[in-house]
């Protein structure tokens, strides 16, 4: 449906706001000092400390129903294979099949750069006005919010301004991190923040007013802020296992050491963003009808004869497939929104409440069955205090399954024999022309029940499959993570409009014309490190596997 802008992050403020001029006054007016009040009531109480960081929050997975559509929904949500969109946007010519819209994928660094990064430097610019408080903890959330957000826009187009960002260069350019520059940089700032809950972790200092009531994740609990942080320099780590292995496994094993504090481990420790609103994507599916399941997802639910289909899932309505979990391939060719409209819709009812619910939605951000195969594939890299590999993994579906109240586990980790599911299209232009049957070789064959006989890649394909499954509906990390592993086995797009620049998978978002010509210079160096042209098809710097 793409709204037009309600909100004030215009054009010109997501650079301006790099460089904290003018522009950055209008956001920090609009969302960090809504409605202008008085400046000694703005400073009360924490609130010009705690709106910022709840701010930044809220953007982790854009409140904003429209720009969270162009942040994540149309590109990262598709590339996963989680979901994909029966609307023929720009003619068919779209995202969905590479077709690159450079207008909407430059709200991904606009939400990035404006939503949060600005918010948590409006957060370091406020704190300094309460000088007898001690906002370390406060700090520490600020540092994770950046890591978890500029992680996420550095998967997507590699070099990303992070430690530069707010300090302009003599002629106003603004530097970029390389990819690699920028992960070591996510790290420090890992470091600072575990290193600053520490003491309220042990109960040697009380937790701060700020940090908790700014804390929308965990209500102020910084013991699960640190595992938070564990478990993303986990997910960091191994992002990097095929780029530089040593970097990995020293930043992996202090990650899993329990000196540290500790991963997530229960679903009661899931980091989830409780928006106190409706949640955007419940709006983009049920209100616009612009979103639909993936058929990658259908076909492992189905093949897998997995319980969690009925919470990702709802059957399809189009009397071509009514009652059947079937979603729509990547790029295929679409003359008309009604063609797929009544394909399944993707929903999320956890256990504990419906991610995607209109009242009061949720944002997932990391959980503790992602921790769990984290660790199943540190243990297959042999890192210390990662414990059994199976016993990790058989966890990691454990823990899925009761976060989506999907009952017992213990039949489907047995099953030796079930396979994805091939997958059949009734409604394709074309008859057959988007079916994926059995013996392709896009179609997974991989099975559920651990193989302590198996191979390395067997196992590893084995992790990232299941891992996928729960990481679902994040699709920024399941598409880091398939990129980085080639798992588990994905459909190729049917119609592929990148004009030769992508020849299997995309592999990145080119960075957006505003981004490039409001900032040349620093552009011009970015692209630099690449190693490659600035398209769809250049491989990031992580994405080194033989």
């Amino acid at each position: 449906m793409l709204k037009t802008s309600l909100y004030k992050l215009t054009a010109a403020c997501a650079v301006v706001a790099l460089l904290e001029t003018g522009c950055s006054k209008d956001f920090q007016d609009t969302n960090t000092n809504p409605a202008g009040v008085k400046p000694d009531v703005f400073l009360a109480d924490f609130q010009a400390v705690i709106l910022p960081l709840q701010n930044a929050q809220r953007n982790l997975v854009c409140y904003i129903n429209w720009q969270y559509q162009l942040q994540q929904n149309l590109n990262s949500d598709i590339y996963s294979g989680y979901m994909m969109s029966p609307t023929p946007f720009n003619g068919g010519n779209n995202n969905g099949n590479y077709f690159m819209m450079d207008g909407w994928n430059e709200w991904i660094l606009n939400i990035a750069y404006d939503g949060v990064m600005q918010a948590t430097a409006d957060f370091e610019k406020f704190k300094s006005q309460y000088t007898s408080a001690d906002l370390s903890d406060a700090t520490a959330m600020s540092k994770i919010l950046n890591v978890i957000e500029m992680h996420k826009a550095a998967d997507i187009f590699g070099p990303v301004i992070y430690s530069k960002f707010g300090k302009p260069n003599a002629d106003l350019s603004v530097d970029y991190d390389s990819q690699q520059d920028a992960y070591k940089a996510f790290f420090a700032d890992l470091d600072l923040a575990v290193a600053n809950l520490k003491p309220y972790v042990a109960g040697t200092k009380k937790v701060g007013t700020a940090f908790k009531n700014a804390d929308m994740i965990y209500g102020g609990d910084p013991a699960k802020w640190t595992r938070l942080a564990n478990t993303l320099r986990l997910r960091l780590a191994l992002r990097l296992a095929y780029a530089d292995a040593g970097t990995a496994k020293t930043e992996g094993e202090k990650a899993l050491d329990p000196a540290n504090g500790g991963l997530l481990e229960t679903v009661s420790q899931n980091a989830l963003v409780n928006y106190g609103t409706e949640s955007p994507i419940g709006v983009i599916i049920n209100d616009w009808g612009d979103i639909r399941a993936g058929a990658p997802l259908g076909s492992f639910l189905n093949g897998y004869n997995d319980p969690r289909i009925t919470k990702l899932m709802a059957p399809a309505s189009d009397a071509a497939v009514a009652g059947q979990y079937i979603g729509i391939r990547n790029g295929v060719a679409i003359d008309a929104k009604a063609r797929y409209e009544g394909y399944s819709k993707p929903i999320a009812k956890a256990a504990s409440s419906d991610y995607f619910e209109k009242g009061s939605g949720k944002a997932k951000i990391a959980t503790a069955a992602e921790a769990y195969f984290l660790k199943a594939e540190a243990a297959l890299r042999n890192w210390a205090n990662a414990g059994d590999i199976q016993v990790n993994y058989e966890t990691g579906i454990d823990r899925s399954f009761e976060e989506w109240g999907a009952g017992d586990a213990t039949a489907y980790k047995a099953d030796a024999v079930s396979k994805a599911a091939p997958y059949v299209d009734p409604k394709a232009q074309v008859a057959g022309a988007n079916n994926v049957p059995a013996g392709n070789a896009n179609l997974s064959t991989i099975t559920i029940k651990w193989n302590a006989a198996g191979g390395t890649e067997e196992k590893l394909e084995r992790i990232i499959t299941q891992k996928w499954l729960a990481l679902y509906p994040d699709g920024q990390e399941a598409w880091s993570e398939f990129r980085r592993t080639g798992y588990p086995k994905l459909f190729p797009v049917v119609v592929n409009n990148s004009n030769g620049q992508v020849t299997s998978f995309i592999e990145r978002l080119p960075i957006p014309s505003k981004f490039k010509n409001s900032n040349k210079a620093g552009y011009d160096k970015a692209v630099a490190t690449l190693g490659g042209p600035d398209n769809p098809g250049t491989k990031l710097w992580w994405d080194k596997k033989p």
